[in-house]
């Protein structure tokens, strides 16, 4: 088998990596795209960061001016010393998308990030053309998958060379999937100095009274407005297909769709049919 790696997902792909000020906050993120063309933004879910898009920048870049960015206290974005809610996620992304001068936005998310750019579109209705709510975070009281988020997270942020791989490898319904390369990207970021603390401030939306205030259930995501997506999987850990179809109920003017033998990350484990029916929703007028 060939050996994989960030760079090899990335082979032929005309992108760049930048940093910019949003609100205050030093955001990285990686674009693919021309400038001229509409804009697209993925956003990561809890611990993660924009290499989790390594896999759709270029089929997206073709279409798109293509962000992945690393969401606030995450990645190498600034990660300033206080709770991260929802609203602060929210404030965060209207504050990046006014630093790159987009008014109105593709915008997708998975996990978190799901649940972040659901609550955007709640909040800034006017600023959504289209939505993706990929294996969406937020819409459960799960208090085991809860807890398992949060305590595996604070791990690999404490230890990232011992227990790292295991944090990703939970994510996938093929372990195998994560490879080295990856572990030590995401080593790397865990290793940052105040790191932990990051991630127990971004925890707080893992504990119930926090989780509870900005849960993603029926009469929340019933205010979308944008035309939605909503993707989820057969193997996610976090919720099973009927949690994703009781969201795309709930919305307004939404789709489901079903990946097979995928888990929390569809978007990397099969990215040609992640790519091929997120790029067909995009794409329709």
């Amino acid at each position: 088998m060939a050996y994989e790696s960030i760079w090899s997902d990335l082979a032929g792909v005309e992108f760049r990596q930048g940093y910019i000020d949003a609100g205050g906050i030093r955001t990285r993120y990686l674009l693919c795209g021309e400038q001229h063309a509409e804009t697209l933004v993925f956003l990561h879910g809890f611990g993660g960061h924009a290499e989790a898009y390594v896999r759709n920048l270029a089929a997206h870049g073709r279409h798109f001016r293509t962000f992945s960015i690393d969401m606030i206290g995450h990645g190498y974005t600034d990660k300033p010393d206080r709770p991260y809610d929802i609203p602060a996620y929210v404030e965060h992304l209207a504050a990046f998308l006014d630093a790159i001068g987009i008014r109105q936005v593709r915008l997708s998310g998975e996990s978190l990030g799901g649940w972040v750019a659901g609550s955007f579109a709640i909040a800034y209705p006017d600023r959504v053309r289209k939505l993706a709510l990929n294996t969406m975070g937020g819409a459960t009281m799960n208090a085991e998958v809860m807890r398992t988020v949060r305590e595996k997270t604070l791990a690999a942020a404490r230890a990232p060379r011992a227990s790292t791989r295991q944090r990703l490898e939970w994510l996938m319904a093929d372990p195998g999937r994560v490879h080295d390369d990856l572990v030590e990207c995401r080593t790397r970021i865990y290793e940052q100095s105040g790191y932990p603390r990051a991630v127990e401030n971004g925890s707080v939306l893992y504990q119930e009274e926090m989780r509870r205030r900005w849960l993603m259930d029926d009469a929340r995501v019933a205010r979308i407005r944008a035309p939605t997506l909503v993707v989820w999987t057969t193997k996610d850990p976090t919720a099973g297909p009927e949690v994703g179809r009781r969201i795309a109920a709930a919305i307004p003017n939404a789709e489901f769709r079903l990946m097979e033998n995928c888990g929390h990350w569809p978007q990397f484990e099969d990215p040609d049919t992640f790519n091929a029916l997120h790029l067909d929703f995009m794409l329709r007028a």
